[in-house]
């Protein structure tokens, strides 16, 4: 972002529960070497408050960023979070529907600046270059015999919340009607031996891939995939995934979904389905599990749509906008 601008990490230590202390959130925001400050916004962290309090006493810029409004303020829960939101100057949130939230709570549009989210984009772009479509069914192969059949991957801890006992059951419905599907599963966590119970009790074809960091291997399992399925919250996996021209599918609930679920169109990088509902998932993941892999159409969509909004480029142009006190260059009726 410049010569003028640093990022400085303070250690962070758990309190209890959500809550977290950062003594250097407080410290350098008292500091007389800078004039604008960038806070982390999770509320669930007392620096926060007092850090962001101690710099506007001293005159300082506040600016929070993070995922900003996720649901509109309702009940006592709503109120801290009004107090909380009401600290900074400016916001620099994730999505557009967080800012279409603080303008129903009174913000005006130039002060809050939608950054968007993203991953290594030139990585990826490189990457995906030397994946040839023999290079994905040769994976398929490996993993599951019959390239033919198609695959849908959830990257995700295996945790109840994500709830992949519905993917589960979706599947097996696709099967009933005659469509297979195998998935696979990146990550790990204490819902693994349950899945693998429940899987081999449905008779589906699943391979647990377990924790994966590898760039090149994350890669080559998402593009030899038709979608990504995550049945719970979707987050930074939905730009992973369309960052590789794949399609994403999460549930239609928008005060239940993190900023990233924003990326999912229907029909052109992914769809909606009715949250907990089993069937309407199976119905989602049925138009790209039709066909041997996502159509040229869908992954010029994806990509489009990912140059244009979700990359660190745009980023860094937002953000600079905001230190720089431009206001916020995405001046729309969000509510609209």
């Amino acid at each position: 972002l410049g010569p003028d601008v640093r990022f400085i990490l303070a250690p962070t230590h758990h309190l209890f529960g959500p809550f977290m202390w950062q003594w250097g959130a407080v410290r350098w925001a008292a500091s007389r070497r800078f004039d604008t400050v960038i806070m982390h916004s999770v509320p669930h962290w007392p620096c926060t408050w007092l850090g962001a309090a101690v710099a506007r006493l001293l005159g300082k810029r506040v600016l929070f960023w993070g995922h900003g409004w996720l649901s509109r303020p309702r009940g006592l829960k709503g109120l801290v979070r009004r107090l909380f939101y009401a600290l900074p100057h400016e916001h620099l949130s994730y999505g557009r529907l967080s800012k279409a939230y603080a303008l129903d709570a009174g913000w005006t549009e130039d002060r809050l600046h939608v950054i968007y989210n993203s991953l290594d984009l030139d990585e990826q772009r490189a990457i995906r270059a030397t994946i040839s479509r023999e290079d994905r069914l040769r994976l398929r192969q490996g993993l599951f015999g019959d390239p033919a059949v198609p695959v849908v991957i959830c990257t995700s801890r295996l945790i109840a919340v994500r709830r992949l006992d519905q993917l589960l059951e979706a599947l097996a419905r696709l099967r009933d009607r005659g469509t297979p599907v195998n998935l696979v599963l990146v990550g790990d966590g204490p819902e693994r031996a349950g899945l693998e119970r429940r899987a081999a009790a449905l008779g589906l074809r699943v391979h647990f891939e377990g924790a994966c960091y590898d760039e090149r291997r994350l890669a080559a399992l998402i593009t030899a995939s038709n979608a990504t399925v995550v049945p719970g919250r979707v987050g930074l996996t939905a730009i992973h995934s369309i960052s590789y021209g794949v399609p994403v599918v999460s549930h239609g609930d928008p005060d239940d979904q993190f900023p990233e679920w924003e990326a999912i169109i229907p029909g052109k990088t992914g769809s909606h389905f009715r949250k907990g509902d089993v069937g309407s998932l199976a119905d989602a993941i049925a138009p790209w599990v039709a066909i041997a892999e996502p159509p040229e159409a869908v992954r010029a969509a994806c990509d489009a749509l990912v140059d244009r909004f979700w990359n660190p480029a745009y980023q860094r142009r937002a953000i600079e906008r905001a230190v720089c006190r431009e206001p916020a260059d995405d001046l729309f009726d969000a509510r609209g």
